[in-house]
């Protein structure tokens, strides 16, 4: 049988293999209307360079969380113990 593609999303950066954990939502304004959005993703490793690689090309509009970084997130908040 087939796969269709990794199991899980994986970093955008070249030759990293690692989770991602982050989308940079992000368009060329001489190529796409304003609203038109692509999508990279991150692993915390790469985030820094991928967002100052869009930046510097004025392509960057916004970065967030993947949802499945925020259920992992919300779910180690919840594990933690109270202070």
């Amino acid at each position: 049988m087939f796969e269709d593609g990794p199991s899980q999303l994986e970093c955008s950066a070249k030759g990293c293999r690692a989770p991602a954990v982050h989308q940079l939502r992000w368009n060329n304004p001489k190529l796409h209307t304003p609203d038109h959005r692509k999508v990279w993703l991150a692993c915390d490793e790469h985030l820094d360079w991928l967002r100052s690689f869009l930046s510097a090309r004025g392509f960057l509009r916004e970065v967030t969380l993947l949802p499945s970084a925020r259920a992992a997130a919300g779910a180690a908040d919840a594990d933690a113990p109270d202070a």
